[in-house]
């Protein structure tokens, strides 16, 4: 990512043969640049979130929705006291020493702030997704904390404040692959091995967990794709100068081809069967492949040909699937796939772009970019992975990583128990207690899927006489039954008779 003009050298007064109009023409340019892609970036924060609620079970929507939404406050209270600074104030090749809670920094830099801001909020939410169903609250809050004040940030520093010890060298990252995605998925795949699988993934009797809602990790998906053309393009940092339209159109560009190209190479290959699981087209597979071409697409879409962009969506793609199939053979588990699509891409992304950027080695280049690349990879997951060991190593020995068994089994905190205390109504004409189901089970000839009949025996006017053994996982907002299997089905609303 270039270092914009307003930190480089701010404007004080205009080139000799430039009027003063025009000059400060470009710097309102380049500060408004920053502030629409930041806002467009910031979307990803919406598209996580859906992925994240889909891609979970029900009963833990809430809990997953308020750690996203903490994400931003979170980051951007650290951000700023601690975090900017760390990246982009005036220090030593290793991290920042100004600008502590924006002392100091003049109102012409507040734009850029912005733009990094939504940067270190991206990088902060790829961990939520591993962790996702298990982790108990409080050790979030600690853990969001330290990844947008600390660990993000120094990184940034590294690679592309102009203090920075791999930015003086050869080491090549746009838009992040290795700075933003790499980071968030060496941290992600700390935080789901120390932490454990959920209860029920893994064993000879399991059935795997499935997450509730396509719908909301489509809607998800979609918003992420959207959010990943001005994650590239806006890596610019400027618009007002000869080559940065150029530039920006490339990023964008190459970052679809990178994504088509994954996604299909994913959808194909899970297809074909080669993945030792059943051979059906996955439309989940499908994006995550597409999202992790982008990934790997962000540390050369701006200096790669279109070819180079589809190649390396296509390896991509294939990367998400070596991965994908490796991490549960070794009990590793990741709901959302984030260590697959975040660390596989933004490795090979930083290979990549010294492979095929004109002048690379394809063409016969030097491998000093691609020498450096794994210099600065190295550093990353020493640095990221070292300070997550430590901190999550240190909150499961304290006992406060992981949320007690019985709470993992009925409802994580903030929980669907009561759903009407939080604004919520149970549909018409079923009154404001709960009320118990009996249930009857008839297997579907052609598969798995259950036709349950409930019947209503009798009302309870206290949620915690519910009955303990079910789940309220397979119920959706108007309490309509979801396809699951009997043992993950509970019912406390909804019609008598279910399909």
């Amino acid at each position: 990512m270039p270092t914009p003009p307003l930190l480089a050298a701010p404007l004080a007064s205009p080139a000799p043969l430039e009027s003063l109009e025009v000059a400060l023409l470009k710097k309102n340019l380049d500060m408004l640049f920053l502030i629409v892609f930041g806002i467009f970036i910031f979307l990803l924060q919406a598209g996580f979130a859906f992925l994240e609620a889909g891609a979970v079970r029900s009963k833990n929507t809430t809990n997953i929705l308020i750690k996203n939404m903490l994400d931003v406050f979170i980051g951007g209270i650290s951000y700023w006291l601690v975090g900017f600074p760390l990246a982009f104030g005036e220090g030593n090749s290793f991290c920042g020493t100004a600008y502590w809670a924006s002392y100091g920094l003049s109102d012409e830099h507040l734009a850029f702030w912005f733009f990094q801001f939504v940067f270190a909020a991206t990088a902060a939410t790829i961990v939520s997704g591993s962790m996702a169903e298990r982790c108990a609250f409080n050790a979030y809050l600690i853990y969001s904390l330290v990844l947008s004040a600390v660990v993000y940030p120094v990184v940034s520093h590294w690679a592309w404040s102009d203090a920075g010890w791999l930015k003086a060298e050869a080491y090549q990252d746009f838009a992040g692959s290795g700075v933003v995605h790499l980071t968030g998925g060496v941290a992600a795949l700390v935080g789901a091995v120390i932490l454990g699988p959920r209860i029920g993934r893994f064993g000879p009797n399991s059935k795997g967990i499935c997450g509730h809602s396509v719908l909301l990790a489509a809607l998800g998906g979609f918003i992420l794709l959207f959010g990943f053309l001005a994650f590239n393009g806006g890596s610019q940092a400027s618009i007002s100068h000869e080559g940065d339209a150029l530039a920006v159109a490339k990023s964008v560009v190459n970052t679809v081809i990178s994504g088509c190209s994954g996604g299909i190479t994913v959808l194909l290959v899970y297809r074909s069967g080669m993945c030792c699981r059943p051979s059906t087209w996955s439309f989940l597979m499908a994006l995550n492949g597409s999202l992790t071409g982008m990934v790997s697409i962000c540390a050369g879409c701006n200096v790669v040909r279109p070819w180079g962009a589809c190649v390396t969506g296509i390896v991509g793609g294939a990367v998400f699937l070596a991965i994908h199939s490796l991490l549960p053979k070794l009990k590793v588990d990741d709901p959302l796939d984030a260590v697959a699509v975040h660390m596989g891409g933004g490795l090979w992304g930083l290979v990549a772009v010294a492979l095929f950027q004109d002048g690379g080695i394809v063409y016969g280049g030097s491998a000093e970019v691609l020498a450096w690349n794994i210099v600065g990879a190295l550093a990353i997951v020493a640095w990221s992975g070292g300070l997550c060991l430590l901190m999550f190593g240190s909150l499961r020995l304290l006992g406060v990583l992981r949320v007690p068994p019985e709470m993992e089994i009925a409802d994580l905190p903030p929980n669907m128990s009561a759903p009407w205390k939080s604004g919520w109504r149970l549909p018409a004409p079923y009154p404001t207690h709960l009320v118990q189901w009996k249930v009857s089970e008839a297997r579907a000839p052609h598969g798995n899927a259950s036709h349950l009949t409930y019947n209503l025996t009798q009302p309870i006017h206290n949620a915690s006489e519910f009955h303990p053994s079910y789940d309220r996982s397979s119920y959706d907002l108007a309490g309509r039954l979801r396809h699951h299997n009997y043992e993950e089905t509970r019912g406390y609303q909804g019609p008598t008779t279910v399909a």
